[in-house]
């Protein structure tokens, strides 16, 4: 198997997985979850970084604003996924949040069109315009728009093209990433300390080791996923980020019990039958001859 098609397989069913992680953790606010992610996902990475005495690009990094710049910017979006989906999955909101991984790949393609000039196919306009018709269905049905999916789908999906033409590879960006968050997270989690709002100093055992696992569970998927990134095709990522949402809405609906009526699955079965025709485009193309890939 292509490393990189490995190393996607492996970060995409540990998030499907993170709703049952992240609801062990329910007495704990998603704010000071998101902030120990932070500080303890630095940790685990400067660990790393120091066993496999891999410093030499740091001073480098801190004399290019531009990358600087970057960075931050994926390190923002970073962090706003973290906080949405952790706030979602603590209140009983995990399907929806699983909306927002649906979209991803649809986001996808919208930023190759947007961003990168890529044009678009047929079956690629079709499936942009299927999607919108689902979200527009939810929020008509709900009132609202469905803005835990919007934001999860556009911050993760914008995150991984930062992550795609990154200039540093996955262990340093990484690494760069949490270093730039790590300040605002020990004073957030300072000045809640001194104001007696830290819970994490008066949690059971249990609460305390599974935050400083915050770790290593956040790391490793990311550091898979950003490998994968740099290694295979954005459009092959979008195929294998099924399995996530997929795990995520069989554990909101089956394990936790949230509500799933006919009305919240017609919006997803236009969103469904949208990444339906994104993957036939995907395997049309794969089988086409290169020199006939004209199609507009």
């Amino acid at each position: 198997m292509n490393p990189g098609m490995l190393y996607a397989l492996c970060a995409y069913l540990a998030w499907g997985s993170f709703p049952i992680y992240f609801k062990s953790l329910h007495d704990i606010a998603p704010l000071e979850i998101l902030l120990h992610r932070m500080v303890w996902a630095l940790g685990f990475l400067l660990i790393v970084l120091a066993v496999r005495r891999q410093w030499a690009w740091l001073s480098a990094v801190l004399r290019q604003p531009k990358v600087l710049a970057g960075f931050t910017a994926s390190a923002l979006l970073l962090s706003t996924n973290w906080f949405v989906y952790i706030w979602a999955v603590n209140h009983d909101r995990i399907i929806d949040a699983s909306l927002g991984y649906f979209m991803t790949p649809l986001v996808n393609v919208l930023l190759g069109f947007l961003v990168l000039g890529e044009r678009l196919r047929r079956l690629q306009w079709a499936a942009v315009l299927i999607a919108a018709v689902g979200v527009a269905w939810l929020t008509w049905e709900n009132g609202h728009l469905p803005w835990i999916g919007l934001t999860l789908g556009l911050t993760f999906g914008t995150y991984g093209l930062l992550r795609k033409t990154a200039t540093l590879g996955a262990l340093e960006g990484l690494s760069l990433e949490t270093l730039l968050l790590f300040p605002l997270a020990i004073l957030a989690l300072s000045v809640m300390a001194w104001n007696g709002q830290n819970s994490f100093i008066h949690a059971p055992a249990t609460s305390q080791w599974l935050l400083v696992a915050a770790g290593p569970i956040t790391a490793i998927p990311l550091l898979m996923f950003a490998s994968a990134a740099r290694r295979i095709p954005l459009s092959t990522l979008g195929l294998l980020q099924y399995i996530t949402p997929t795990l995520q809405l069989l554990v909101g609906v089956w394990l936790y019990h949230e509500p799933f009526n006919s009305a919240r699955l017609i919006g997803f079965a236009a969103i469904w039958i949208a990444l339906g025709l994104y993957s036939a485009d995907g395997v049309w193309q794969s089988y086409r001859p290169a020199s006939s890939d004209t199609q507009k």
